[in-house]
C-alpha cells in the first residue's frame, strides 16, 4: 500500500460527510493503492453511520474506533491501523484539494523528505471580525503564510493536524504523538503536533512545508471570538505546562518565582493596550496574559507530582 489518509473524528458526522467526499474526488494515479482510515473517537452522534453508508460505494475506506478520549490516541490509532508507507493526516472539518493526495506524495520525493505540511485555507462561516487578523490565524488551525516550498528547520514551523504527511518509518523512529497534549473530546489543547516535528528534526529527519498541497478548512463562527480564542490559550497553555513543565528552582507553589512579574508586566499591557493600540495588536497582549495565567494554572495543578 502506497498511501493511508487517516481522518480522526470526534462528533461531527455530518461535516465528516463532507470531508470523505472530498477524499472520494482525489485525481489519484490509477494505478497508485491507497486507502483512507477515519478513526471514531467515541462520538455519540451518527458518525458510523456515515462512514458505513460512504463505505458501501467506496471499499477504499475503513471504519475504525478509538474508546481511549483524545486527538492523540486517535492519532496513533490510526498509525498502527494503518498499511500506507507514507501516512497522510487531515481533519473531520477540512476539505482536501483534489490534487492533494498526488502533490504531497509528490513533494516528500522530490525533497527526500520524511515529513512534510501545506497550506491551510479558511472556509468561514460568516465574515471574520476585523480585529481577527492573520497573526491569529494559527490558533484557527489556519496557515497562508506561505505558499513557496521550503525545508522546516524549526520546530515553530511544524505543520498543523489539518494537513500533514509521514513516510511510516518516522513513528518507528521517534514513536507517535504524545497521548498527554492534544485536544481531548470539548477541552481544548494542542502543541502535539510541535511537539512530534521536534522530534523529528532532533532525530535528524528531513521536513518540507508544500506550498501546493493545499486543503480549505472550515472555520466556524464561535471560533473568531475573543471568548474562544482566550479560552483555546488558557487551554493549551496549561496543558503545555502540565506536559512540559518550566525551569526555576525558586518556587512557591511549583510557579517559578519569574513568572509572576512576566505576569504582572503583561497584565499592565494589556490594559494600557486597550486604549492605546490597534484592536488586534490590543488582543494579542490579552492572549499573552491567558497564556500566563494557563501555565501557572497547569503548574498549581501539577504540584504533588512534582513536590
Amino acid at each position: 500500500m502506497e498511501a493511508s489518509i487517516i481522518v480522526c473524528t470526534y462528533n461531527r458526522a455530518e461535516s465528516l460527510r463532507e470531508t470523505i467526499d472530498a477524499l472520494r474526488a482525489q485525481h489519484a494515479d490509477p494505478s497508485r493503492s491507497w486507502e483512507v482510515i477515519v478513526v471514531d473517537n467515541n462520538s455519540t452522534d451518527h458518525t458510523r453511520e456515515v462512514v458505513e453508508e460512504a463505505r458501501a460505494g467506496w471499499p477504499r475506506l475503513r471504519y475504525e474506533f478509538e474508546d481511549k478520549q483524545g486527538l492523540s490516541h486517535a492519532r496513533n490509532h490510526g498509525i498502527s491501523s494503518a498499511s500506507g508507507s507514507v501516512l497522510l493526516f487531515t481533519d473531520d472539518d477540512v476539505l482536501p484539494e483534489p490534487e492533494w493526495l498526488e502533490i504531497t506524495l509528490a513533494g516528500l520525493d522530490e525533497f527526500q523528505a520524511d515529513a512534510c505540511g501545506g497550506y491551510i485555507a479558511p472556509i468561514w462561516e460568516a465574515p471574520p471580525p476585523a480585529w481577527l487578523t492573520e497573526r491569529f490565524y494559527g490558533f484557527l488551525a489556519v496557515r497562508t503564510d506561505h505558499s513557496d516550498n521550503h525545508m522546516i528547520t524549526e520546530p515553530s514551523q511544524a505543520p498543523f493536524g489539518a494537513n500533514m504527511a509521514f513516510r511510516n518509518t518516522v513513528f518507528d523512529r521517534v514513536g507517535g504523538f504524545d497521548i498527554r497534549r492534544g485536544r481531548q473530546g470539548n477541552v481544548l489543547a494542542g502543541g502535539e503536533d510541535i511537539e512530534l516535528f521536534e522530534r523529528i528534526l532532533t532525530a535528524g529527519l528531513r521536513a518540507v512545508f508544500l506550498g501546493q498541497s493545499r486543503v480549505h478548512h472550515k472555520v466556524e463562527a464561535y471560533r473568531c471570538t475573543k471568548r474562544y480564542l482566550r479560552r483555546w490559550r488558557y487551554q493549551s497553555s496549561r496543558n503545555l505546562a502540565v506536559t512540559k513543565g518550566f525551569m526555576g528552582n525558586r518556587r512557591i507553589l511549583n510557579i517559578p518565582l519569574y513568572l509572576f512579574p512576566k505576569l504582572a508586566r503583561a497584565t499592565v499591557r494589556a490594559v494600557t493596550g486597550q486604549i492605546t493600540l490597534p484592536a488586534d495588536e490590543a488582543f494579542f497582549r490579552e492572549m499573552l496574559v491567558c497564556h500566563f495565567l494557563g501555565t501557572m494554572e497547569g503548574l498549581y495543578s501539577d504540584r504533588n507530582k512534582d513536590g
